[in-house]
This record gives C-alpha cells, sequence and structure tokens, in this order.
C-alpha cells in the first residue's frame, strides 16, 4: 500500500516509515525539517529513508500551508494516512505557546481538510498521555474523561482528537487517534530525558531529576509503538467493536491507548543508563515542574483487543539499545 506520514524526518516517524519500507509499502514523507532541535539528525534520519529509493518520497513542506500539502497529497493519492507531525514538548509549551497552536491545531486542520477531499482509507493521528491530564486513577483507560490539560501542549493534542471525530462524522472519514506514552529509543530527539542524561553523563556533567526522583512512567520502547501502529493501521473503525472499544456511537472514530501498562520509575530507568553506561550520574534533584505527572500508566486492554499486541520491551533491553545507537552517533 502508498502511505502518507508527516513528520517522517522525526523520531518516531522515521522509525514507522522505515518498518513499512522493510514491509515492501511504499511511503510519502511530509516534513519541514523544522529547528527545533538539530536538523543535521533529522537530515541523517531522512538519508537512511532515501536508501529505498523510488518507495520513498518527502515533500519538505509546512503544515500549515495547505496549498502545498493539498498538491502533496493530491499527487500521492494515498491509502493510508499516518499524521505524526507536531510541536513536541510539554515544558517548551509553557514559553512557547504560540508554535503549537500553528503547529498542532492549524496543521492538523489542513490534513483533516485534505482527508476530507481526498478520502483515504484509513486516517491515523497521534496524540499523547498528556491529554489525560489531572487524571490520577490508574492506569488511564480510553474511556476515562480526559478535560483538565495540564499544558497547553496537551490541550492542543486534546483538541486535535476532538476535531478528527468531527470530520470522521461529518465525512465518514474511518479515524484512529492513538495516545502515546513515553516513546524512547535509538535516533531519540535531543530534547528527550535520555538523550540529555547520556550526553551529561558522559560528559561528567549534573542531571537535573525533577519531582525528587519519584516519579514513574509507562516508558514504550519505540519498535513496540511502530509495531502496534501497523497492526492498527489494518484495523478500521466500523460499526462492529470490540469489548471495552473507544468506537465512537455516531462515527467511524477510535481512540487507543498505546503502552504496555508495565511502569517504571524513573530512578530504575536512570539506574539503567548508568549500568550501561557504566558510570554513576551527578544527580541535581528538583522539585516537579510546572506541567508535569508524577506517574503515568496505559491500559492496554483496548490494544491487545484490537491487534493481540501490546508493548512488552523492557527497560533492561530498550536503555541499552539506546545506549548503542547513542554512542556510535556521537562519535561521529
Amino acid at each position: 500500500m502508498r502511505y502518507l506520514i508527516t513528520g517522517t524526518a522525526g523520531f518516531i516517524g522515521f522509525h514507522l516509515a522505515r518498518r513499512l519500507l522493510s514491509d515492501g509499502h511504499e511511503v510519502v514523507g511530509v516534513d519541514n525539517f523544522s529547528t527545533y532541535y538539530d536538523v543535521a539528525l533529522k537530515e541523517a534520519r531522512n538519508a537512511i529513508l532515501e536508501t529505498h529509493g523510488d518507495a520513498f518520497r518527502v515533500y519538505r513542506i509546512d503544515l500549515e500551508d495547505a496549498a502545498a500539502l493539498d498538491k502533496a497529497w493530491g499527487e500521492a493519492r494515498p491509502d493510508v494516512v499516518i499524521h505524526l507531525a507536531a510541536q513536541a514538548g510539554v515544558r517548551y509549551s509553557i514559553d512557547h505557546p504560540e508554535t503549537y497552536v500553528s503547529s498542532n491545531l492549524i496543521g492538523t486542520f489542513n490534513v483533516l481538510e485534505a482527508a476530507r477531499k481526498y478520502q483515504p482509507r484509513h486516517l491515523m493521528a497521534a496524540s499523547t498521555s498528556s491529554a489525560y491530564g489531572a487524571n490520577t486513577e490508574m492506569p488511564f483507560r480510553e474511556s476515562d474523561r480526559a478535560v483538565h490539560p495540564l499544558t497547553l501542549y496537551a490541550a492542543t493534542k486534546g483538541a486535535t482528537e476532538l476535531m478528527g471525530h468531527s470530520y470522521a462524522n461529518l465525512f465518514r472519514i474511518p479515524t484512529t487517534f492513538f495516545r502515546f506514552f513515553t516513546v524512547y529509543g535509538p535516533w531519540g530527539r535531543p530534547d528527550m530525558a535520555l538523550f540529555k542524561f547520556a550526553r551529561a553523563i558522559l560528559d561528567d556533567e549534573p542531571i537535573d531529576v525533577y519531582g525528587n526522583g519519584d516519579m514513574s512512567r509507562d516508558f514504550t520502547f519505540v519498535s513496540d509503538l511502530v509495531e502496534s501502529i501497523v497492526r492498527l493501521s489494518a484495523t478500521i473503525p466500523g460499526d462492529t467493536p470490540v469489548e471495552g472499544d473507544s468506537l465512537s456511537p455516531v462515527a467511524p472514530y477510535r481512540l487507543v491507548n498505546i503502552g504496555g501498562g508495565t511502569p517504571s520509575s524513573l530512578m530504575d530507568y536512570i539506574g539503567e543508563l548508568e549500568r550501561t553506561l557504566g558510570r554513576e550520574a551527578k544527580k541535581n534533584f528538583l522539585p516537579m515542574q510546572d506541567g508535569d505527572v508524577r506517574s503515568t500508566v496505559a491500559a492496554p486492554d483496548l490494544l491487545v483487543a484490537l491487534t493481540g499486541y501490546k508493548p512488552a520491551t523492557p527497560i533492561s533491553v530498550g536503555v541499552p539499545a539506546f545506549v548503542e545507537w547513542y554512542l556510535d552517533h556521537r562519535g561521529r
């Protein structure tokens, strides 16, 4: 099949595109190669995708440019669209809120308008566990009300879920939104904790440990996330729900958690990094940051019911895999 993926030069988009290309599909990428972090890392990811020859091509455009997106989509005529491009980062949204409105809201609106025009077989889009906001009952379930976002980032992602539902209802576009839970792994973003911690430890600099280390996350290894998305792409929302489904009563729309439901503490996460690097981190313990939450845990039941799969890579495997890549990347 032909997939259109927004954000192919990004961390998750790169891994997903590479997997689909390896499976024999065509991939059309859309990415603006933004300067939010090192563009050279994005170019390196893209260069790997381009080794697949004619099976891959990328449009270097902003999603906010509706005409350019329409042209790319019209030329590509994809079967499945997976919308991953967004302005990421919970903490960055506090000081740079305008970029989230532009990238996440306007960009997603343009994606939905193109889907309305070209009617893909399946529209998929990324959301985040941050959408659960102030919820405290664990694990987080798709049926939970998520109406108390703690940051503008979370608010914009929650808003895109609602926008997606409205378009699915009005224009009968089969749509799946999925909420990610702390994705990590090789080729990760430099602003993510594991990347920053590894660099600091190797440079003999202290790491900032927020919440005084008393935090936990449902860490999701990137290959597990990709496997989940690939399987969900073939599970198109229709009229027949499964047990515990989030399928809308009025639209071909579904919301799915992608997480394993097995959280790890932040200190264990750091401990795996220390063991793999063979060095102890100098830790600067700090209070919780604005907009942060103490823990996240996904209920993976719906993902399992739909795909027969859930993320299961432990941090004892995932962190060393990241470190192997990072040391090679750092040594270049």
